[in-house]
């Protein structure tokens, strides 16, 4: 195997990825466009060395989603997970606070304005 992406389905890409970029000090890594409407056919971002990938879709989101996308920090990167919560709260569904729990001083889990549940933690 080459790798494993997460793959994002997403009305909105361009705002998506703008707020993963900024959340998770990510890079661009492709984005390919649909010539006749200019939405995105494909698009990648590298964050904390794993791929998320991304299409546009033209109808909502399917409600029930039960898939999180987790990110495992590790003792000493704190500020990682502070950073991207800060960023991804807004219009979001908040699940836990930042905060800690018995076995991480740092973790939240959201599902952010775009319906994508997030658990980040140290």
């Amino acid at each position: 195997m080459k790798r494993t992406m997460f793959q994002l389905y997403l009305k909105g890409c361009d705002e998506a990825i703008e707020l993963y970029r900024k959340a998770f000090d990510a890079t661009v890594d492709a984005i390919h466009r649909i010539p006749e409407n200019n939405t995105i056919a494909h698009a990648e971002i590298r964050a904390f060395g794993q791929c998320i990938s991304f299409m546009e879709r033209d109808s909502d989101n399917i409600a029930g989603n039960t898939m999180q996308f987790c990110f495992h920090f590790g003792d000493g990167n704190e500020e990682a997970v502070k950073k991207a919560y800060e960023v991804l709260k807004d219009g979001a569904q908040i699940e836990l606070p930042l905060g800690s729990c018995d076995w991480s001083p740092c973790i939240f889990s959201l599902i952010d304005k775009f319906g994508v549940n997030w658990l980040l933690f140290v």
